[in-house]
């Protein structure tokens, strides 16, 4: 049986716009803090890759979101100082999901980077 409430509301036309509920208003995107940021960084390229993240070596406000440095082991030797690893750079969003990632550098971890 119907109370009447069910049968208020107009028919939908194609491509109209749902109206809003009064009193509801949209949530506004909120920026995730830093140290959140850099965490999510590496777990979501710890997930892609499958290795597990050394550091992250950079933290950036961009526009949008954020851009991570992040440090992975992609090589392991003996000695240690011969592994192989790489910087990646990691985009995220304002709400901190991955927008992109790229390697910028492979390096050899004993390897010291000379001033410029």
């Amino acid at each position: 049986m119907a109370t009447g409430n069910e049968h208020d509301e107009e028919p939908r036309r194609a491509g109209a716009r749902p109206t809003r509920s009064p009193g509801r208003t949209p949530r506004p995107r909120r920026r995730v803090s830093a140290p959140h940021a850099m965490r999510i960084a590496a777990q979501q390229l710890q997930e892609l890759l499958g290795r597990v993240p050394e550091s992250v070596s950079a933290l950036k406000p961009v526009e949008g979101g954020w851009q991570a440095d992040v440090e992975v082991v992609e090589l392991e030797r003996i000695p240690d100082t011969t592994s192989v690893l790489a910087s990646y750079r990691v985009r995220l969003d304002e709400e901190g999901e991955l927008q992109s990632y790229e390697r910028i550098r492979r390096y050899t971890r004993g390897q010291v980077d000379r001033p410029t």
